[in-house]
């Protein structure tokens, strides 16, 4: 782990965002570590750091436009945009499905940063690139604070990160005995 990924551990750890017992994750699975980003969100001035050393790792990447989903990766996507100058979008559900509304559009061809807060699987990534695309936009990257996902989640785009640390997860008939005996909690992204 490099000085850069120590700052950002220490970041989560001083917020309050990295949390241990025993968790469900969006994506279902169990998890005995949970990154509730929106403590980070409470520190304006730790998003801030967050954001300028995830922007270097964007160098050489064009986009005019960043694109979040809603709601873990709404504050990290628009201090990301004003730290780059672009223009701020963000998707939300619509029955259980992520779409832009609020008037949102995108050109033809207008390059498209994916900023994300902790990536797992994958899914709200995805399904903004599949926005980006459907819209006629071209998605460039996926910009992350946290992946987790051991690098299973695969885009056809770069994939960005911050920090990669990876925890195990479960499925919930495959709990390990120590995780099984703490209740669940499922916090919310």
């Amino acid at each position: 782990m490099d000085d850069s990924q120590r700052e950002v551990l220490e970041i989560f750890k001083r917020t309050g965002a990295l949390l241990e017992g025993h968790f469900v994750l969006r994506s279902g699975l169990h998890s005995g570590h949970f990154f509730q980003c929106a403590r980070v969100c409470e520190q304006l001035d730790a998003v801030e750091r967050l954001a300028s050393l995830l922007v270097p790792k964007l160098r050489g990447l064009e986009f005019s436009t960043v694109l979040a989903p809603a709601m873990g990766g709404l504050v990290i996507g628009q201090e990301l945009a004003r730290q780059t100058k672009s223009r701020y979008l963000f998707a939300e559900k619509q029955n259980d499905v992520l779409v832009m509304r609020r008037g949102f559009t995108l050109t033809p061809g207008e390059k498209v940063l994916i900023a994300e807060d902790v990536l797992t699987r994958g899914g709200r990534a995805r399904e903004c690139i599949d926005i980006v695309k459907a819209a006629g936009g071209v998605p460039v990257a996926v910009a992350m604070l946290v992946d987790r996902s051991a690098n299973e989640s695969r885009f056809d785009i770069p994939a960005i990160s911050l920090l990669e640390l990876s925890f195990p997860t479960y499925e919930a008939d495959q709990l390990p005995p120590e995780l099984a005996a703490i209740p669940a909690h499922k916090p919310g992204s």
